[in-house]
């Protein structure tokens, strides 16, 4: 049986943006930092990676539709923060936010990956962000990188 499976490798050429939902600043930013740390760790080229802020984790598969229909994209790390409140809006822009991220991914063909927390506190999203349970958007950065070589390994 032949093994089909991508590495934990990036050639240096490849162009990757990272779409962050500003909201949630806190968090988010961590979550930034954590893609950014591994696109570079695994030997991803700093000039050939963008970073496209959007208000909130809505606004992130529009910003993720335009990316992708540009072009200039070989795959694209969204993060974001969503947290439970008191009223279902967290139900709401959860679930949205993650339809809407797969949609355009399967539309277009091309790795992406979802970092987007949905929580049920504030503990939970800084544990998520690089405290006890990793940085989500390390591992987020990590599953682009993958399937980048996984498509690569498939003939695209």
């Amino acid at each position: 049986m032949k093994i089909i499976e991508g590495k934990l490798s990036l050639k240096g050429n490849e162009k990757v943006a990272i779409i962050n939902g500003r909201f949630n600043h806190i968090i988010t930013d961590r979550l930034v930092e954590g893609a950014k740390d591994a696109f570079i760790r695994h030997g991803g080229n700093e000039a050939n990676l963008d970073l496209i802020l959007v208000p909130g984790a809505f606004e992130i598969p529009f910003a993720l539709e335009r990316a992708l229909s540009s072009g200039k994209y070989d795959a694209i790390c969204c993060v974001g923060a969503v947290i439970r409140g008191a009223t279902p809006h967290f139900d709401y822009i959860s679930a949205e936010a993650t339809k809407g991220i797969a949609t355009v991914g399967l539309k277009y063909g091309k790795p992406v990956a979802n970092g987007v927390l949905t929580t049920d506190s504030i503990e939970q999203a800084i544990e998520r962000a690089g405290s006890k349970v990793g940085n989500k958007g390390a591992e987020a950065m990590v599953t682009i990188i993958e399937m980048l070589d996984l498509y690569s390994e498939m003939g695209k």
